[in-house]
């Protein structure tokens, strides 16, 4: 040690740690883009963080044909109608694979260019000659290949370049991408043994290492309401690398072959086992104008907009708060017009729906999955399993740093202290009720200490929604004494 003589300053770690936050409604969808129409293939099978409408239209690409790319559903309801970000999206559809060859045929020429009215065209597939025996024409040489707003493509040609001015016809041959090969077991994807892979639902665990954000909500409209997809979405939300929580987003199978009536609707929950407390179950559709959303995207951005009204501290329930609809509807397009009792009763088994009463469309209900099968307050009630998920979630980011400690009095009091300030702030805020953490012998056996497991015990009260407010009204008869004042 060197010889000191002098004033000297070191330093030691505060005791008390401020808290790092978790993202508390991140969501995170899986679903089909039109990835031919995207700036490169780059985003197969890989989470795109997207802050904007450009950033994820420029990954994916965009179409309105929401059916058989789902995910352009989802951009439109977070960007355009909540304006909410960010959003990891998860392209399943592999134009590699998801794919069709279209014979080479005659076009017409009209108007200078030729237009061929089909989606999903992959533009480095596609050859044109001037006849069928001909050679293939160059790119960029002897003609020009784009995509127009509808995402048609438009071969127009290059004054000079090998196509003649005169030319009535070309003929083209083309790849197509063919999303109806797309079925649920790549949605709810998994991991190559050989190449060790990840895909589809799976790449849910990708997506902290990749972004450092923590999944909040876990979606997959248009797949959702198939059960099995639905099974592994409750999987994973449970233990997002072994560690976080989130809620899973589901539809109910709206078809005639599913619950396509409000009464068919607890049967099909129940028999499908769509029962889980991380589970937020929504039925039906809903509309705005011509547009028809999967009522979970709505959901997502509804949650999203109250959470970031709340510093995204996810205390607040979405119900009763505004979606962005002007209808609901059923598969077969009839419309659905609930009134209170018959929304009250799809709350009742755990339901959320769309209730035209008061105040527009709004949100209703406040039941995860689990209810009624459970009557646990932290696994029934949406905001209280969701601070239960945020709070969990924000100590593992935070505490994270404090694992290999040497267990001494130090750490367990930094813990503790720095604990039971976060909780106090929280309930000054109104996002608690009250909160606390204790170190205790009890739960602290010495075996365990041994073996280097520390044990703190937090006691939480998130507020609970006041989903059934009563009023009493009484006659009182002594009010008739003001005649004879």
């Amino acid at each position: 040690m060197p010889y000191k003589h002098g004033v000297y300053i070191s330093e030691v770690p505060t005791s008390v740690i401020p808290p790092v936050q978790a993202s508390a409604g991140l969501p995170v969808v899986v679903g089909t883009a039109p990835i031919n129409l995207a700036e490169d293939l780059t985003y197969v099978n890989k989470p795109l963080l997207a802050y904007t409408y450009a950033e994820a239209v420029g990954g994916l690409g965009y179409s309105a044909d929401w059916e058989n790319f789902t995910l352009c559903e989802f951009m439109k309801s977070h960007f355009a109608l909540f304006n909410v970000a960010p959003v990891v999206l998860i392209n399943v559809l592999d134009p590699s694979v998801h794919k069709k060859d279209v014979a080479a045929a005659d076009l017409n020429v009209v108007n200078g260019v030729v237009n061929i009215k089909q989606s999903g065209i992959l533009l480095t597939s596609v050859v044109v000659k001037l006849t069928a025996a001909g050679d293939p024409l160059v790119k960029d040489t002897d003609y020009t290949a784009a995509f127009d707003s509808d995402g048609y493509l438009v071969i127009t040609p290059i004054e000079g370049g090998g196509i003649p001015d005169a030319q009535a016809t070309l003929n083209v041959a083309y790849s197509q991408l063919d999303p109806s090969m797309v079925t649920s077991d790549e949605v709810i994807g998994g991991v190559d043994v050989n190449t060790g892979v990840y895909t589809g639902l799976e790449l849910i665990n990708k997506v902290f290492p990749l972004f450092r954000l923590v999944p909040g909500q876990i979606l997959a409209p248009g797949w959702s309401h198939d059960p099995a997809v639905a099974a592994v979405m409750k999987a994973k939300v449970s233990a997002i690398n072994g560690l976080f929580k989130a809620v899973a987003i589901t539809d109910v199978d709206d078809t005639a072959a599913g619950a396509d009536l409000y009464s068919e609707v607890p049967a099909w929950k129940t028999n499908n086992n769509y029962t889980d407390k991380l589970q937020i179950v929504c039925w039906p559709r809903i509309k705005l104008g011509d547009e028809i959303y999967h009522m979970s995207s709505q959901v997502a951005g509804v949650t999203c907009v109250v959470d970031g009204q709340n510093d995204d501290i996810p205390y607040v329930s979405p119900s009763n708060k505004n979606l962005q609809c002007n209808g609901a509807l059923v598969d077969s397009g009839d419309e659905v017009t609930l009134d209170p009792q018959q929304a009250a009763y799809l709350n009742g088994e755990g339901i959320i729906t769309a209730l035209n009463f008061i105040g527009g469309w709004k949100l209703w209900g406040n039941r995860t999955g689990a209810y009624p099968g459970s009557s646990d307050v932290k696994d029934t009630f949406i905001p209280v399993r969701r601070m239960f998920n945020w709070i969990g979630n924000t100590i593992i980011l935070t505490y994270w740093q404090k694992v290999d400690d040497p267990t001494n009095k130090r750490l367990i009091q930094t813990v503790v202290d720095s604990l039971n300030i976060w909780l106090n702030g929280l309930t000054a805020r109104g996002a608690l009720l009250g909160g606390r953490v204790i170190f205790s012998s009890d739960e602290n056996p010495v075996t365990d200490l041994l073996n280097g497991v520390v044990r703190f015990h937090l006691y939480i009260t998130p507020p609970i929604p006041a989903e059934d407010m009563e009023f009493v009204l009484e006659f009182d008869v002594n009010y008739l004494n003001s005649l004879f004042a």
